[in-house]
């Protein structure tokens, strides 16, 4: 990782974003966490309001030795679009923690630090971790008992894992996938392997009352891989499924390959895409769910390349922009064409590889402009972290809404979660964006409140207009920022 120390001018360059978070924001939250998470993940959404859905959250924390590491579960308060005020959107404390966070619902003492948590989509209280072993545990976070407040590193405190995954050959820290249409697993590890377990006739023990104390690697049920596949001759970094499918599987590593596999066919690589990103270690990769001919991979020399598996003699797209090391890429779970990419360099991307070029979205006239070094298919960045990116992860039931995660929140550690709801004004048809801001141009230019008694009237006007009044809908339960009830217990 990216050594933590400040650029010069970049305390400057923060405080330009923080100025900029109500325009670029439809919703934004910041929570300092006590100690650095490395991996978290999306839970279900367990609550509908008027104002905002609640959505349980899995949060991990790597402590220094003093304290068991811990898998965490939490509500978090997801506010409803346009209900947030601009206010609320600027006056976030980056050091604090955030009211839209609530306390642990259930902690887990897991035995190592979380490296990669995934759920399983079938199964969404159900999931599985990577740590510094060969093995991989499942856990059943709703059956589990809850160690919240327990302090002791003892072995004897652990919380036993509901099911051990074994059959890595050495430590498998990273490379975990679960198949959407199946409890399938898929991991990669330094042994240089893919090894695929079925958690299929798995479900009594998943759902059996966690058998309490002894450590997670000690008593829990064993279960052997149904396959493993070898092609890669070094570390295998990330690996994933098809969308939709049990037997396809893509896979990236260490030896600057991409490597695609098939299940039902056995053997070796069903397609090699050998140095994918030059001579250069693969860091991940995921694969499209609206396009599945489509991947997308991240490397260490901040590249970021899309690949059509129907003809990978070379990217269909590459991108150069990252300044340091991509740790993560993820297409929307909502949008065609468009996926994130995070970095070391302290950045979240977005891109969009439906948009058009200037010369496509404006004519001849276009070419007068200067050109630009930034690629017309980024649409937006996210400057909020102080520190490198380690995981992210679109909402799956919120459209432009994504987490992000950085491991250190200042001088005194842990970590910093952003949550946040990119603005619609960002990625809307421009002639659309310009009629609303037209309604509004007299504000905007004077700042003046008496400017909006002359707002036009409510019938001409879209729900849109609630925007720069920060409308929250007068709810019995809104808090002092303008956004539904907070402090999800």
């Amino acid at each position: 990782m990216a050594a933590n120390v400040p650029a010069p001018g970049e305390e400057a360059n923060h405080q330009a974003w923080k100025r900029m978070v109500p325009y670029l924001y439809d919703w934004f939250a910041s929570h300092a966490l006590p100690w650095p998470s490395l991996a978290c993940r999306w839970g279900p959404v367990v609550e509908e309001g008027g104002a905002r859905s609640r959505q349980r959250l899995y949060l991990t924390e790597q402590t220094d030795g003093s304290e068991p590491n811990r898998l965490v579960v939490v509500n978090v308060d997801v506010a409803r679009p346009r209900t947030a005020t601009a206010d609320h959107l600027q006056g976030f404390t980056e050091h604090s923690k955030s009211l839209h966070v609530g306390r642990p619902l259930k902690t887990i003492l897991h035995p190592g630090e979380v490296n990669r948590l995934r759920e399983l989509p079938q199964h969404p209280h159900v999931v599985v971790t990577h740590t510094d072993s060969p093995l991989l545990f499942v856990w059943n976070l709703i059956t589990q008992a809850d160690r919240t407040g327990v302090k002791s590193t003892s072995a004897k405190q652990q919380s036993t894992a509901d099911l051990v995954l074994e059959g890595h050959e050495a430590d498998a820290e990273f490379a975990l996938g679960a198949s959407g249409a199946a409890p399938r697993v898929a991991s990669g590890g330094k042994d240089t392997k893919v090894l695929v377990w079925d958690l299929e006739g798995h479900g009594t023990s998943l759902a059996a009352p966690a058998s309490g104390g002894s450590g997670a690697a000690g008593v829990g049920t064993r279960l052997q891989p149904l396959q493993k596949l070898e092609g890669h001759s070094e570390t295998v970094e990330d690996v994933c499924w098809r969308p939709g499918s049990t037997t396809e599987i893509a896979s990236v590593g260490d030896d600057f390959s991409l490597l695609l596999w098939d299940l039902r066919k056995g053997g070796p690589p069903a397609q090699n895409v050998q140095r994918a990103h030059g001579k250069n270690d693969i860091h991940c990769v995921d694969w499209g769910p609206q396009q599945d001919h489509l991947l997308v991979t991240g490397a260490a020399d901040g590249t970021v390349r899309v690949w059509d598996r129907r003809s990978t003699g070379s990217p269909a797209w590459a991108f150069t922009y990252h300044s340091h090391a991509v740790t993560g890429v993820e297409w929307s779970p909502h949008r065609k064409g468009v996926f994130a990419s995070a970095g070391e360099d302290r950045l979240l991307c977005v891109w969009d590889l439906e948009a058009k070029t200037p010369v496509e979205a404006d004519g001849p006239a276009a070419t007068k402009r200067p050109r630009s070094a930034t690629p017309h298919q980024l649409m937006f960045q996210h400057a909020g972290h102080r520190s490198p990116v380690v995981d992210f992860q679109w909402n799956p039931a919120d459209s432009m809404a994504l987490f992000s995660v950085s491991d250190e929140a200042g001088a005194g550690g842990g970590g910093t979660l952003q949550m946040y709801r990119i603005s619609d004004l960002v990625y809307r048809p421009e002639d659309e964006v310009v009629a609303e801001l037209e309604q509004w141009r007299e504000y905007i230019l004077t700042g003046q409140e008496a400017a909006l008694a002359r707002k036009p009237s409510a019938a001409t006007l879209t729900a849109a207009t609630t925007y720069p009044s920060g409308g929250g809908g007068g709810d019995a339960d809104t808090d002092a920022a303008g956004t539904g009830a907070v402090g999800a217990a």
